[in-house]
């Protein structure tokens, strides 16, 4: 009858601690990462895997395509635009296959610079759903990486 377990505050309260650590991590975990790599590209000269993305986008053409490239290097979301030319593209559309001549635009930026630029793109972009997809760069010449950090870095 007088026998009672002490109270077990301290263990939840030290999951909690852990939960919160681990939350924590992981939202900090990309500014971090970012820190790093442009302390480390600062001291070594070096370029790191993944700083930069080339964002490929689809455009109706090529004046689209002319207006948006110009639209992101004035906003300084990329150091180059490249306008390839017409090619046929194929793809399903509300259930449908549809074919199109499209403009393709290939975009030099900053890894971190790619949630601005994909959001210009939705806004200026007269496709419902702009064909957007970036890959990260994995080598680079290390001018062309200082170049591509001269020119996108926000001011």
């Amino acid at each position: 009858m007088g026998c009672q377990p002490p109270p077990q505050s301290w263990l939840r309260s030290g999951w909690m601690t852990a939960v919160l650590v681990m939350v924590g991590s992981s939202l900090l975990h990309p500014i971090l990462w970012s820190a790093y790599q442009q302390l480390h590209g600062v001291i070594t000269g070096c370029y790191i895997s993944g700083s930069h993305s080339i964002a490929l986008i689809n455009c109706p053409n090529e004046q689209i395509a002319r207006e948006i490239a110009r639209g992101v290097l004035e906003k300084k979301l990329a150091a180059s635009v490249n306008i390839m030319p017409k090619s046929s593209s194929l793809y399903i559309w509300k259930g449908q296959i549809e074919e199109s001549s499209e403009v393709l635009l290939v975009v030099k930026t900053r890894t971190a610079r790619v949630p601005e630029l994909s959001g210009y793109v939705r806004y200026v972009h007269p496709f419902a759903a702009p064909d957007f997809m970036t890959v990260s760069i994995h080598q680079e010449d290390v001018d062309y990486s200082k170049y591509i950090e001269e020119v996108t870095a926000k001011k």
